[in-house]
């Protein structure tokens, strides 16, 4: 990978970075490691918009017998990482950082409605802007509104950071003999069928070409990746 200064970053974050998946809720000691983190990156002249996950909190599971349905689950998701946002947001404020919550779910009394232009404006000028409730309808995963988002506010590239230090041939939780990819091409992860994000997300990525640094969450992976160093596995 040509190592590149990126001037702005969507930076994706999984919910369990919030908190404990498998007693829910969130962990204020792990927010304040996101938003130091965040602070490093503008630090670095870098412009930051942030999609968050939910995880933490909520996982839609669609009841098979149809005690939440597919809308309403995803629905919950979506109220669910409006949470995340503002844990976030104040956990920046407390290192005085200046960011702003956008929702794509109307919530004017809490947080700023979604507006793509709005949404540079602020990040010209400073601000992190905290991308809340995905993309506003079912049926699309917070991978999906990374990319969408990513490509709206023109970003240089999207950063999916989770538990997971790049992209393997095969789970490495499960296998130790694992490898990890340091590059690889949209095409070669379709062939080989690798989860880099879902379908949707990827495929969208692809068609536009904006390319993804899949990478394990640490204050020093993500702002090296930012500056274009090698970290995790760059797709494009």
């Amino acid at each position: 990978m040509k190592q590149i200064r990126y001037r702005r970053v969507l930076l994706k974050l999984s919910g369990e970075l919030f908190g404990d998946a498998a007693h829910g809720g969130i962990d204020v000691k792990r927010s304040a490691l996101v938003a130091r983190t965040v602070k490093s990156l503008l630090k670095n002249r870098v412009q930051v918009g942030v999609v968050v996950g939910a995880g933490n909190i909520f996982r839609a599971r669609v009841d098979k017998d149809g005690a939440i349905d597919r809308v309403a689950a995803d629905h919950m998701g979506m109220m669910a990482t409006i949470i995340n946002a503002l844990a976030l947001q104040a956990a920046l404020d407390r290192l005085h950082v200046d960011s702003r919550v956008l929702s794509a779910i109307p919530m004017p009394e809490i947080v700023e409605d979604y507006v793509h232009k709005r949404a540079i404006k602020h990040l010209e000028r400073g601000r992190v802007c905290i991308f809340a409730a995905g993309t506003g309808r079912p049926y699309f995963t917070t991978d999906t509104a990374a990319v969408v988002r990513a490509l709206e506010i023109k970003a240089d590239v999207v950063l999916k950071a989770s538990d997971v230090d790049g992209v393997f041939d095969k789970d490495p939780h499960r296998f130790k003999s694992a490898k990890k990819f340091a590059t690889l091409t949209f095409d070669e992860a379709l062939k080989r069928k690798l989860a880099v994000m879902d379908a949707t997300a990827f495929a969208l990525a692809q068609e536009n070409e904006m390319p993804i640094i899949v990478l394990r969450f640490s204050e020093k992976n993500v702002v090296n990746a930012a500056l274009g160093k090698r970290v995790g596995t760059y797709v494009s």
